[in-house]
């Protein structure tokens, strides 16, 4: 009996079959019934409606306390510098710098700080603010026997204008100093230096001196990127081993095409934000910012002095 002959007759049997006996023999090929599944109630439009007003009550309220909390903590913070103002003010005098700074135990020897040039202020009135800014900051630092600053701003602005830049801060140091007034070095990463408007020149002042160093954003991780493909050429051209190059290696190269590590970094702004500052140079650096300030303020430049005088260096080995 062939294929066809089985399937004629098979059909032939299961047509003599009624409904529920065709039922039972599919029933063990059939999958299992799904579960039943409970109806959801339909949602009550009132309870809808107060949930939703109750969602909106409790947003409104935390933000109020929210808003209520920034207003204080401004508000104090405006009349924290309003005290510091009236107590401690240079007056454009060196003496008084000196004595505002008298109990602090130690200071730094590099500071760093960061200015910003925001879109608005953008132009000739944006970069005379910013000159100014630099040339406060600077005679703060020469009052207060820091050798060394340095002044991070983003767009370059500050290299683009060396020149001027001296000759700004130079007329600031004389009004805070007289005749007396202390040797000026500014220099820029691959720029020639500029000594009391010479260039590449060498001067000496009992007054003291104050080398400020102007950096930008091709300084920080643009300079990593170079050193790395440098390095990594001279590796494969059998110029350098690669057990040779270490930390101590990088930091050397980098410390002399940039600048050292500075030991306090003060922020200007509200928040903390590096703007693509050199990351290498500031791994052991102190960094100071005061919320709610959005201004280069003496009282900031003080209380960034003697945060650092009271901070704790811990160093791993």
């Amino acid at each position: 009996m062939n294929a066809n002959q089985e399937t004629t007759i098979h059909r032939r049997d299961v047509d003599k079959l009624d409904v529920r006996e065709r039922e039972q023999l599919l029933k063990p090929y059939l999958p299992p019934k799904p579960p039943k599944t409970t109806t959801q109630p339909k949602h009550q439009p009132i309870r809808m409606f107060l949930k939703l007003q109750l969602h909106f009550v409790v947003f409104t309220a935390i933000h109020m306390l929210f808003s209520l909390y920034i207003r204080l903590r401004q508000a104090f913070h405006v009349i924290v510098d309003r005290i510091f103002a009236l107590l401690y003010y240079h007056h454009r005098a060196p003496e008084l710098i000196r004595q505002d700074i008298r109990g602090l135990e130690r200071l730094p020897q590099h500071l760093s700080v960061i200015l910003e040039m925001k879109r608005e202020e953008r132009g000739l009135a944006g970069l005379e603010k910013l000159l100014d800014d630099v040339a406060e900051i600077s005679a703060w630092c020469a009052g207060a026997g820091i050798p060394m600053l340095s002044v991070y701003e983003r767009t370059g602005a500050l290299k683009d204008h060396i020149q001027r830049t001296h000759r700004v801060v130079s007329s600031k140091l004389h009004s805070y100093f007289g005749r007396h007034v202390p040797t000026l070095q500014i220099q820029a990463p691959h720029i020639p230096s500029f000594l009391d408007g010479d260039e590449s020149g060498r001067a000496s002042s009992s007054a003291g001196h104050l080398s400020i160093l102007l950096l930008s954003e091709g300084d920080g991780r643009a300079t990593l990127v170079d050193l790395t493909k440098t390095l990594t050429e001279m590796s494969q051209r059998n110029k350098l081993s690669a057990d040779d190059i270490s930390l101590d290696l990088i930091d050397a190269e980098i410390s002399e095409s940039v600048m050292t590590e500075p030991d306090l970094l003060i922020l200007f702004g509200p928040y903390v934000k590096l703007q693509g500052y050199p990351p290498w140079q500031i791994r052991l650096t102190e960094i100071y910012h005061s919320q709610d300030n959005s201004g280069v303020g003496y009282q900031v430049f003080l209380r960034a002095l003697y945060n650092f005088a009271k901070a704790q260096m811990k160093f791993g080995r």
